[in-house]
């Protein structure tokens, strides 16, 4: 490839709108241009680097036996509202009409179709196991698109769907997706890990992320740096406390902390470890009618270490906290009688459904609301001043340090951003599409699903986060979108340098690398730029004093400075580098 043909369109500096700096460069190095809020052109030097990733992956599903189909992006409402997703998702599900008044979506993924495509050809035990995948745009109506690529609107993806007799053909399914992302994320060169993430309502542990490691991720991610413990924090637990809980030392005494309503403040006034204190959270389930108005509502205390965060996804699993809510102000009035800032479990107004912390159910003489303003009670304990909770579980956010469930270390914490997501589905949609074959035993069965997706528009971007400098870019081998740049000083004036540039570059094409050849006549400085800005891992400079050396410049993008390579040799050098 010649760099006069091709197409390409730098900038000094990034549009203001661009936030995070995989927009910003992307823009700047002109592989993306914005067309809408979330709505971008790939660019030619960004849709190499997509097809490079769709290439990897579609490589690796037909190596684990997985099939390409295409699913239309504009789908019937029919099948959505046979699930009830046309009605139970927000206004992320793009919906449209036709000329007719019909009824349409915009696909935000596929579970719908490709469940009705296997439910009329799928008949017999004895065609699955199957698995379908596509690579396809899709549509996510965004509240507030942003970050480029990261989280636009419109967006390629790429996602299968397996189909199995049971449950342990469709767990053996789930594991062979699971290996071959390893594989694809293995071969895009980048640091990333999967990590056990929160199945849901479906429920179940079979549900991994794949996440790329970078500072400026959106999500927590938990490991053992002393094992192969992983998981999103969602998902992540510490070790449960250990041994009895010590004996009460403390008296019950009512102490005064005139505005001090939070634990922090409360731990500085009396000279105590946050550790001691217990934040209380009130929240509340209501019961509805067949009309959809409440007819009965239940209030809960939950009891966390002050020093600790709820954890949103597992206080929703505690049982009967299924569709929580925080309680209003005049539900907490009513059954605590003080507002929120001094609450605790102590002299309650009403009965509320206790539930704590599995570390505040270890602790002894600690710290909470005294339900009146201005006073906390300390040296509280369970059974003396107040019965053992009603239910006791993992409620919180886990912190590094904390002790790795496996007893094999302490956790730590990276930030991450999500770019796959394997999950095992089970008769979901199969149940509600009613999509049956028959089995063994000649009866109908439901097919059991998996789910798998990785976001192809979106891994560049990750890539980037976790690949720059301050000059730009700098892109994995793999998904590049030139693996080698050779930049010929003055080719114009010097036909020596042209000649042994075009040498060089047609060598390479014929030995199949993806090389491009600056020929646009770019003063230095300014060649060098765009190239360091675009991201290509390996750049050839050939110059007319060093040429009548017998000497070229060669660099990788991370050197700092590039160093000389006999002309004679460079064809054999790169060949090396390019293999290692």
């Amino acid at each position: 490839m010649k760099a006069s043909q091709f197409f390409i369109s730098t900038l000094k500096e990034a549009p203001a709108d661009a936030e995070v700096v995989s927009h910003q460069l992307m823009m700047r190095a002109g592989m993306i241009k914005k067309l809408g809020a979330g709505i971008y052109n790939y660019m030619p030097m960004g849709l190499r680097v997509i097809r490079k990733v769709e290439a990897i992956v579609r490589e690796e599903m037909n190596r684990a036996g997985a099939v390409e189909m295409t699913m239309p992006v504009i789908q019937p409402a029919e099948l959505w509202q046979e699930t009830g997703r046309f009605e139970k998702m927000g206004p992320e599900l793009l919906r449209i009409k036709d000329r007719h008044g019909r009824d349409f979506v915009v696909q935000p993924t596929s579970e719908e179709v490709i469940t009705d495509v296997m439910r009329q050809d799928i008949k017999s035990y004895k065609q699955l196991p199957k698995n379908l995948y596509q690579i396809q745009t899709k549509f996510r109506d965004e509240r507030r698109p942003r970050f480029g690529l990261m989280r636009g609107r419109e967006f390629i993806m790429k996602d299968a769907y397996s189909f199995d007799r049971d449950q342990t053909a469709a767990k053996a399914s789930y594991q062979v997706m699971a290996a071959a992302y390893r594989r694809i994320f293995d071969r895009f060169g980048l640091s990333y890990r999967a990590v056990a993430a929160d199945s849901g309502a479906i429920g179940g542990d079979l549900s991994e992320e794949f996440q790329v490691i970078a500072a400026t991720g959106e999500d927590a991610i938990v490991y053992c740096p002393d094992s192969d413990y992983a998981a999103n924090m969602e998902k992540a637990e510490a070790l449960a406390p250990q041994g009895e809980r010590k004996a009460a030392t403390q008296a019950l005494t009512k102490t005064a902390t005139p505005g001090k309503a939070t634990c922090g403040d409360v731990a500085e006034l009396l000279g105590i470890l946050l550790q001691t204190t217990v934040k209380s959270l009130v929240l509340a389930t209501d019961e509805l009618d067949e009309a959809g108005k409440v007819k009965k509502t239940q209030v809960w205390l939950l009891l966390l270490r002050g020093d600790h965060d709820m954890n949103e996804v597992k206080v929703g699993k505690v049982p009967g906290l299924a569709g929580f809510r925080f309680a209003t102000l005049p539900e907490i009035e009513d059954h605590f009688g003080c507002k929120p800032g001094y609450l605790g479990p102590l002299n309650l107004k009403k009965p509320v459904t206790l539930v704590a912390d599995r570390e505040v159910a270890a602790m002894s003489d600690w710290v909470c609301g005294a339900n009146e303003a201005d006073f906390h009670m300390t040296g509280v304990n369970w059974g003396r001043d107040l019965p053992e909770a009603e239910l006791v579980a993992d409620l919180r956010n886990v912190v590094a340090g904390d002790a790795s469930p496996d007893g094999k270390g302490v956790l730590a914490i990276e930030r991450g951003i999500e770019v796959g997501h394997v999950f095992y589905l089970g008769t979901k949609y199969s149940q509600a599409m009613n999509a049956t074959f028959l089995g063994e035993n000649g009866k109908p069965q439901f097919l059991e699903m998996g789910c798998y997706g990785i976001g192809i528009t979106r891994l560049p971007a990750a890539a980037i986060e976790q690949n720059h400098d301050e000059r730009g870019i700098i892109w994995p081998d793999a998904i590049a979108p030139f693996t080698v740049v050779l930049c010929p000083i003055s080719p114009d004036r010097f036909p020596d340098v042209k000649a042994a540039a075009e040498k060089l570059h047609d060598e390479l094409v014929a030995a199949g690398v993806d090389v491009i050849l600056d020929d646009r006549g770019e003063r230095p400085g300014a060649m060098f730029a765009d190239w360091e800005l675009i991201g290509v891992p390996h750049r050839v400079t050939i110059g007319d004093r060093g040429l009548k050396e017998g000497q070229v410049e060669y660099q990788h993008r991370r050197d700092t400075a590039a160093s000389s390579v006999a002309s004679s040799d460079i064809f054999t050098f790169l060949q090396g580098k390019l293999a290692a």
